[in-house]
């Protein structure tokens, strides 16, 4: 009976080879490039231009570009592995490599051959550009519906006004994804996406906001004032912005959720060393049930986060819409690296308070993952509407 349930097994959680050699290749890059700088950068708020480059060249940035426009086309668990890896060195680092990969997808999802050829094949891969997403508005964060941002048609082309704001990559990004309201009173059959280029006359980058952390990644405001953006440049139809914006999300979000799974690794992975080496009332401090139990317990919900953040990933992959699963997964992984960092600061006592050691550091950066790409309060909403529908 054994041997049958054996043969018939139809899970797996041992990597391909292949796969285990792309969680190398972004580990190797994260232990060179990314963990020797990642304090500096952080110090001074420094977008990390030169190793988005680097990654880029290695393949590891603009993953979910399919093969056919010049990227790696990877899948969402492949993402998955590398954004692990990647949040391991430095989160704010990682959102700006892997920004290009949320930004591209409204085009990825909804956009016609020639779009995806220009923008994806020749902007982003080709030209080595950055793109970003834009939903967020001031008066519009968790409840998407409510953005202001409107487009009227004039003619072959749409008039913009209005702003988007907490945008990451924006002082750098080339062009945007940006949702905006063609029929304001038709609810959410009333979004459309459109791509703008940075430079079209009307497009205004903010100055970036100085941030508590995740300090590498650039966050700015964006204003649009009548710009003129040309028929062919919207996504898909006009009023499916919103289904579009939210079958981005379950795309994204396990990708998210998967950089707080690095951060929780990198969190428990200092906690044992440093419980190891210091000694308290004679003995290693690992050795006090006190401190034991929080290190064991970071143990159990990085091994936990990161199992669901790979049922999220398949799921994707097999076509299955679920949205349960990848807010399981955004909202469980956000919530135990947020305590995983407040428990590391607690094993490091009073140094994990210190920039000196890099826990401080953690506890800055990890806060923003129960905020961005939607609250953990939305994702238990959602898993509300879904148990309950």
């Amino acid at each position: 009976m054994v041997d049958m349930v054996k043969a018939h097994a139809g899970v797996s959680f041992e990597l391909t080879d292949e796969q285990k050699m792309l969680q190398k290749m972004a580990r190797d890059f994260t232990t060179a490039e990314i963990i020797p700088v990642a304090a500096e950068y952080d110090e001074q708020a420094k977008f990390p231009d030169d190793i988005f480059h680097k990654a880029r060249e290695l393949g590891i940035a603009n993953m979910n570009i399919p093969a056919e426009y010049g990227g790696v086309g990877a899948s969402v668990f492949e993402e998955c592995l590398v954004g692990e890896e990647l949040g391991y060195g430095c989160t704010g680092i990682s959102t700006s490599i892997s920004t290009n990969g949320l930004g591209s997808l409204p085009i990825i999802l909804g956009g016609n051959e020639q779009q995806k050829r220009h923008w994806l094949g020749e902007r982003l891969v080709d030209g080595g550009q950055l793109v970003s997403y834009c939903v967020t508005e001031a008066a519009a964060g968790s409840n998407v519906v409510g953005i202001q941002t409107k487009a009227e048609k004039q003619g072959d082309r749409y008039l913009i006004n209005g702003s988007k704001i907490f945008i990451t990559n924006a002082s750098h990004a080339d062009f945007f994804t940006v949702f905006a309201k063609t029929d304001p009173n038709a609810g959410h059959r009333g979004m459309t996406a459109f791509i703008i280029d940075r430079h079209a006359p009307g497009v205004k980058v903010g100055k970036k906001f100085d941030k508590l952390g995740q300090r590498a990644s650039d966050t700015a405001e964006i204003v649009f004032e009548n710009v003129e953006v040309p028929e062919e440049n919207r996504i898909g139809q006009e009023g499916q912005g919103f289904y579009l914006a939210m079958k981005v999300f379950d795309y994204s979000r396990p990708g998210v959720a998967a950089a707080a799974v690095g951060l929780q690794r990198r969190a428990l992975e200092e906690s044992v060393r440093y419980a190891k080496e210091r000694e308290a009332f004679g003995t290693p401090i690992y050795q006090h049930q006190a401190i034991g139990h929080k290190i064991a317990d970071m143990a159990i919900n990085y091994e936990a986060s990161r199992l669901l953040v790979w049922q999220a990933a398949w799921q994707v992959e097999a076509g299955i819409a679920n949205p349960k699963v990848p807010a399981y997964a955004k909202a469980f992984a956000a919530d135990m690296a947020t305590k995983a960092a407040v428990d590391a600061v607690q094993v490091f006592g009073g140094y994990g308070f210190m920039k000196e050691y890099p826990v401080e550091k953690l506890l800055r950066d990890v806060k923003i993952f129960q905020i961005y790409e939607g609250t953990s309060e939305i994702q238990r909403n959602i898993i509300v509407r879904e148990l309950f529908r």
